[in-house]
């Protein structure tokens, strides 16, 4: 790209067999401005009156102007000229087009004008093009798709360059965002916020999970016995920890049962256990507590040592190996309490900014008819991205659009498609 102004035809140039009714001349390029005040302006050359000067239009508007020959002053032609400032322009570079009638003297008449102004030189083949994609406006699938679109003889020749010209585009916008879409979806700190962070306390029986859930409510919410396998269902409760809403739940103690109502309750769980946003692993200090730690830290669904905590019980019996990364307790005195109250505090803290950093401090979604929205249209998206035919695609873009809007109470579906494909050279 070698930064001069270029000028061509955008229109077949007419013949004595084949006149047009419309010529369109296109210029593109650092002078394209001062060509357009040049030639529309009567004397402006002469005075050397640059494209700052008020006749420059109004961008992308078209107003009624009579085109000069910039040196003898005399009109050429009454017509339509448009002025697009960059980069918003389809080379990225400043542009301009004249409208005029298309008869051969005209045109003629018009193209030697912009040539004895010196300012800029007639553009190769495909260079308009070759400058939109040196400016990053189109991809080398775009600018074959727009070849083949021009070259196209037949119906679905037409259909196939279109798609060609539109595809790669259009799907890097609709999997970016499908892919925002789904990053809110499984961002789950509204749910967090709304319905309580989810703790299991899980452990073999006779730990003291039961007597920590009591601990940690402040009142006899579960039964406590040195019988094991009292807890046969799952016991929740609901606390403020450190600011953030906390549904605790005490469970069945993990073992081998032949007892058919004890493997329910064990299998249940195993299912909290895997479902739960932390876990707290009740072990008892005065047994062999580091080979139960192995065994049921490796059999617990998506266990997280970098998150979930290893509470070590009963403390008051036996005391606990002060380098192992646990948290000592006794549940019957509150000994070890504080520390475990700021791991809880701190884990939970730790998982909502993770959210808001996943989600680059986007707000959470705490609401249910918010997230079915987004389901809709990340799934209509899906759909989007496998549409045999661009009508079919299209449809499930309104679709996705008309689920975004119900949360915001605003659809305006040709407006935001205009959005999606402003960018894309079509018919040319």
């Amino acid at each position: 790209m070698d930064g001069s102004t270029i000028y061509a035809l955008g229109t077949p140039a007419p013949s004595r067999a084949r006149p047009g009714a419309l010529c369109v001349v296109r210029l593109s390029g650092p002078r394209a401005a001062d060509v357009l005040v040049f030639l529309t302006e009567p004397g402006a050359f002469q005075r050397g009156r640059s494209a700052r000067n008020p006749a420059l239009p109004a961008p992308r508007r078209m107003v009624l102007r009579t085109l000069h020959d910039p040196l003898s002053g005399e009109a050429i032609d009454r017509g339509l000229v448009v002025w697009f400032e960059a980069p918003h322009t389809e080379t990225g570079e400043p542009m301009a087009e004249l409208h005029l009638h298309g008869g051969r003297a005209v045109v003629g008449a018009a193209l030697e004008a912009i040539r004895r102004l010196d300012l800029c030189r007639l553009a190769e083949p495909g260079e308009f093009t070759r400058r939109a994609f040196e400016h990053g406006k189109l991809d080398l699938t775009e600018a074959e798709g727009i070849a083949d679109l021009v070259a196209a003889e037949t119906e679905q020749q037409r259909r196939l360059a279109l798609q060609a010209g539109l595809a790669q585009g259009v799907r890097d916008g609709i999997v970016r965002l499908q892919d925002g879409i789904g990053a809110h979806l499984v961002d789950r700190r509204g749910e967090r916020l709304r319905e309580g962070l989810h703790i299991a306390i899980i452990g073999p029986p006779n730990a003291g999970k039961s007597s920590l859930l009591n601990l940690l409510a402040r009142r006899d919410a579960a039964i406590v016995s040195e019988t094991a396998g009292t807890t046969r269902d799952i016991i929740e409760v609901h606390l403020d920890l450190g600011g953030w809403p906390v549904v605790l739940a005490d469970t069945a103690g993990l073992r081998e049962s032949g007892d058919a109502i004890e493997q329910e309750g064990v299998r249940r769980a195993r299912a909290r256990a895997a479902q739960a946003d932390l876990r707290l692993l009740v072990l008892d200090a005065s047994g062999d507590w580091k080979a139960a730690m192995r065994t049921l830290t490796a059999e617990t669904e998506n266990w997280d040592p970098a998150r979930d905590i290893v509470v070590l019980n009963k403390v008051d019996l036996a005391p606990a190996d002060p380098a192992a990364e646990t948290v000592p307790l006794s549940a019957r005195s509150g000994e070890g309490l504080p520390e475990l109250l700021a791991r809880l505090e701190s884990a939970a803290g730790a998982l909502m900014d993770e959210g808001a950093r996943d989600q680059g401090g986007a707000p959470p979604l705490t609401r249910t008819r918010h997230r079915e929205a987004l389901a809709e249209a990340h799934a209509s998206l899906g759909r989007a991205l496998v549409a045999p035919e661009i009508a079919l695609a299209a449809e499930d873009l309104r679709l996705a659009l008309r689920a975004i809007g119900r949360i915001t109470g605003t659809v305006r579906v040709e407006e935001l498609l205009d959005v999606i494909f402003r960018d894309f050279c079509i018919g040319k």
